[in-house]
């Protein structure tokens, strides 16, 4: 063979071996990636090749599959009461992907999950379609449809929790949307989508606000301050604090003053917290210090992510300095919260300072009714001392029987709130946030629910936004629903 020809064989022949180690590297190092890539059109094939499991709340689907023609999506995802239920099961879409509870459990409601492999096997053997498992919520569809018939217009979120376990009884965010609308691959799916993103629609319909937006606080961080109050052994619950009306902020000369003609120069914390008086937890908040307070807060939750299983914006009590640290003690400044974050603050006073994980799925389950995974209950630590806890519940109760919350007294049962109305924009120029947290008590002194909702906007007056006469109504309205029968 002469030399050129002998090149050229060499060439060829290292070709093909780069073919084949191209073609093995293909079919065993990248099969799994190729395989789940969420561009593999066969992927979504799959997906939407059989009906997917279900999502469960009292025992009853909020969803369900439906068989579709002209596509090679054979079915798509539906939804009942979808604006109600949407900011719990998030979406699932043959265009748009998965998000939420759909997302976190998709193995599972799709039958994919190595927990089902003795399902698919059974399945496959006897010639019957995969099956999907399904997925139980704590959710709680009396205390849900209540808080979302109560927010009506309103722009805002609202959560109820249970305080001795940790359950999420209601979640809502409200304007919401349906996921059924898009939940398809069609121009009008599309069109759907797009008239709920942020540049179509300022509302922001699909932002969950009741686990992903924070908000400053307000008065509702009180409770929060006067725990620290207590636990720091600086002040005690009818103690006077010895404050000032008007209050001057730390390093500065700015008074701050109280709403309203309320007995708050001196007011001991019972008075205080009754009638919300910013000048003694401005005060408290000073005299405790930054770190410590934030080391309080830590106690009920702030400054870190909570996944229940959908993660949660971190709520933050931040460092700074000493006159926005005084503010910060009311809600104010860089003050930033949940409203599950606020009803984590409601559970643990209700649980005598005990302060349960949040969670809202209680089960997975197999097809074949299996019980596949179960949640158990989970304590995140001691937010306050049992003593201090029942006087922070003494304050709380004192709010609704004869403070700025006797808007949510109900009959026969005791309940223990804080209002809160909190600045919004530069110099308070846009309209306030109205805030209200909440517990109920059962003639046995044992707590169901506690309940935060925040009012981020509403068809009212500026005058007439304030936690009472917004927020309140709606905690209420859950409380209510979730002490039916068990009064």
């Amino acid at each position: 063979m002469n030399k050129p020809l002998r090149r050229i064989a060499i060439f060829c022949g290292l070709l093909m071996v780069a073919l084949m180690i191209r073609a093995n590297w293909i079919q065993f190092a990248q099969a799994d990636e190729l395989q789940n890539h969420p561009k593999n059109r066969r992927v979504a094939i799959e997906r939407y090749g059989q009906p997917r499991g279900n999502i469960i709340v009292d025992g009853k689907a909020i969803t369900g599959s439906t068989e579709v023609e002209g596509t090679d999506f054979k079915f798509k995802r539906t939804y009942r009461n979808g604006k109600m239920w949407a900011p719990v099961t998030g979406f699932a879409s043959q265009a748009y992907g998965t998000n939420q509870l759909e997302n976190i459990y998709d193995d599972i409601l799709t039958g994919d999950d190595d927990r089902l492999f003795f399902n698919r096997t059974i399945d496959m053997l006897t010639g019957k379609d995969q099956k999907g498992g399904n997925v139980v919520t704590t959710l709680n569809a009396k205390v849900q449809k209540a808080a979302f018939e109560a927010m009506g217009d309103k722009k805002g979120a609202a959560v109820a929790i249970d305080p001795e376990t940790g359950a999420i009884l209601g979640l809502v965010s409200t304007p919401s949307y349906d996921p059924s609308t898009f939940a398809g691959n069609s121009s009008k799916d599309g069109k759907a989508w797009e008239s709920l993103q942020k540049d179509q629609n300022p509302d922001e319909p699909m932002l969950n606000r009741a686990l992903r937006q924070t908000y400053p606080p307000g008065s509702t961080f009180k409770v929060v301050t006067a725990a620290a109050a207590l636990e720091s052994g600086m002040y005690d619950i009818d103690e006077k604090t010895e404050t000032p009306d008007p209050y001057r902020l730390p390093d500065t000369v700015t008074d701050l003053g109280n709403d309203g003609n309320h007995p708050c120069k001196d007011a001991s914390l019972r008075v205080a917290m009754q009638w919300s008086c910013n000048t003694v937890f401005a005060k408290i908040s000073h005299e405790i210090g930054n770190e410590e307070m934030i080391e309080y807060s830590e106690r009920f939750g702030f400054n870190k992510e909570h996944f229940v299983p959908v993660r949660a914006a971190e709520s933050v009590y931040p460092e700074d300095n000493r006159p926005q640290n005084a503010m910060a003690g009311i809600g104010q400044a860089s003050n930033r919260a949940t409203p599950l974050q606020m009803a984590m603050v409601a559970a643990a006073v209700a649980n005598d300072g005990k302060l349960m994980q949040p969670y809202m799925v209680d089960q997975l389950v197999a097809p074949n009714l299996n019980v596949v995974e179960e949640h158990t209950p989970e304590e995140i630590g001691q937010a306050v001392s049992p003593e201090n806890a029942q006087k922070l519940q003494q304050m709380m109760e004192t709010v609704v029987e004869k403070g700025t919350g006797t808007t949510a007294q109900i009959d026969g049962v005791t309940v223990g709130g804080k209002t809160g109305t909190a600045q919004h924009g530069e110099n308070n120029s846009k309209n306030p946030y109205a805030w209200f947290i909440s517990y109920a008590k059962t003639g046995d002194g044992s707590s169901p629910i506690a309940v935060a909702v925040v009012i981020e906007s509403a068809n009212v007056l500026r005058d007439d936004i304030a936690g009472s006469k917004l927020a309140a109504p709606v905690a209420k309205a859950m409380m209510e629903a979730a002490l039916d029968g068990k009064r």
